[in-house]
């Protein structure tokens, strides 16, 4: 079974080809370049280069894959992100696959880009199920019960400001250049983390859900206070520059980031108290991030149970992820209709299937 995957969340265009022996091929293009004169990812020009790039990155992956002189006859599904995401960027990308979905006459399945990112960890190792799921990016910070490929169920999360907002942000602030959750990390593992200078945010309750609102607030006041902490400006590259940094940003950088890892750790504990998980699966761009793995490390380690995290390529936004949940939702014979709808940021994803 050979699945398409596309997607086109936020600001990587990506399409790949999996099947059950693993991926066949996959194309990828970072507009990250082009946002970084603005600080940040800009909707409008974000959705212009999906359209721009989509097409030609389709030819790409099928002379990649060399499928043979009729591609298409040997593709069982496409799988595309309907969300969440930047609703102009997930529009490019649904309507290109509905596109080819019809001239084809091939099935389409509907993905949830952030179950995707989840399973993209048993790529390479089996998922033991139910597996505590926790979903780190710059939009999102969740917790699932995984109790399958097609069957997870959201336990808590993120009230205000994701994990990786508040890494960005900080690092924003910082002086850093975007993309700056990488640069942060870096910056981190210079320094020495002091586990009393950020507090855990709204970790004394009882409950599963996220607020990193708090914890922004005292980055940006500790920035204040420390200005000559901030990064040296220079027209060399930032990584060129990282030796130049001041010992006390270094610190500031591994306390932050030690804060938002142990906020984690401490929900996810606090899950597994609830049900008896046989794995933790740690997926989204922030899974990338060394304080983090060493964390979830530590964690797995005192739970006796095995830690599954995408290896680095596969922590951000790609195609291969979504193919993948294409597979696992073919096998569970669910399909979407053309009348599939994108849905952005803010909204649930409806289970509006039907089985084939």
């Amino acid at each position: 079974m050979l699945v398409l995957g596309i997607e086109s969340s936020c600001d990587e265009t990506a399409l790949a080809l999996v099947d059950e022996n693993g991926v066949r091929a996959s194309v990828i293009s970072s507009q990250a370049d082009i946002h970084a004169l603005f600080g940040g990812v800009v909707p409008e020009l974000a959705s212009r280069e999906h359209a721009r790039l989509i097409g030609p990155l389709c030819d790409s992956l099928l002379r990649q894959a060399d499928l043979g002189p009729e591609p298409w006859k040997a593709i069982d599904y496409i799988a595309v992100t309907r969300g969440p995401g930047l609703m102009g960027s997930l529009l490019v990308g649904v309507a290109f696959a509905k596109a080819l979905a019809m001239a084809h006459d091939i099935p389409l399945i509907g993905i949830d880009h952030l179950q995707g990112h989840l399973l993209a960890a048993g790529l390479e190792n089996d998922i033991l199920w139910p597996a505590l799921g926790v979903l780190i990016s710059g939009g999102h910070t969740h917790l699932y019960r995984m109790d399958g490929p097609v069957d997870m169920t959201v336990l808590g999360k993120t009230l205000d400001d994701a994990a990786g907002e508040a890494c960005d942000k900080f690092a924003k602030a910082a002086g850093l250049p975007y993309p700056g959750g990488a640069l942060l990390d870096a910056l981190g593992r210079k320094g020495q983390a002091d586990p009393h200078l950020f507090p855990r945010p709204y970790t004394h309750n009882d409950n599963l859900d996220f607020s990193f609102s708090g914890l922004k607030t005292a980055g940006a006041l500790w920035l204040s206070q420390h200005p000559e902490a901030r990064f040296p400006a220079g027209d060399t590259p930032a990584k060129e520059r990282l030796e130049m940094a001041d010992k006390t940003l270094c610190d500031a950088a591994a306390s932050y980031l030690l804060a938002i890892a142990e906020t984690l750790a401490i929900k996810a504990e606090r899950a597994m108290a609830r049900f008896e998980a046989r794995s933790i699966v740690v997926a989204g761009g922030v899974a990338a991030n060394s304080v983090v793995r060493e964390t979830f490390s530590r964690l797995a380690e005192k739970r006796r149970i095995p830690l599954l995290i995408p290896k680095l390529s596969l922590c951000g936004d790609n195609a291969v992820m979504i193919a993948e949940a294409g597979l696992h939702m073919a096998r569970a014979d669910r399909v979407h209709t053309l009348s599939l709808s994108a849905i952005p940021r803010g909204q649930s994803i409806p289970q509006d299937w039907h089985v084939l």
